[in-house]
């Protein structure tokens, strides 16, 4: 038999995970600097990931490789934290995704041995 819920209780209980999203002016801004780099040719594809309290915007050189970067928004308290990841290292933390995508304005420079 078919069981009702009523969601305002079921929120006020905590029942609900919360879940974090990017918000309109967070994926205007990811996507503007993700235009940039595929039109000069470095960046093909990206993935949106929604896993409860992390979202995660992926970068990826070629479709079927693993990401070249990620940039999480998670809930930090009562605020929101971004963090930019290439791999397993951890580029930059901040409050503020115009900050965290400052990491990507920085030039490649070749480091010689």
């Amino acid at each position: 038999m078919t069981e009702l819920i009523d969601f305002s209780e079921y929120r006020r209980r905590g029942g609900g995970k919360q879940r974090t999203y990017f918000d309109q002016g967070e994926l205007r801004q990811l996507l503007a600097m993700y235009s940039v780099r595929v039109s000069t040719g470095e960046w093909r594809d990206y993935a949106i990931d929604f896993n409860g309290p992390v979202a995660v915007f992926s970068i990826f050189r070629h479709t079927h490789e693993t990401p070249l970067f990620a940039v999480a928004k998670r809930r930090n308290g009562k605020h929101f934290e971004f963090i930019v990841r290439s791999g397993r290292q951890t580029l930059k933390r901040c409050r503020e995704l115009s900050e965290a995508l400052k990491t990507f304005d920085k030039p490649v420079r070749l480091i010689q041995s």
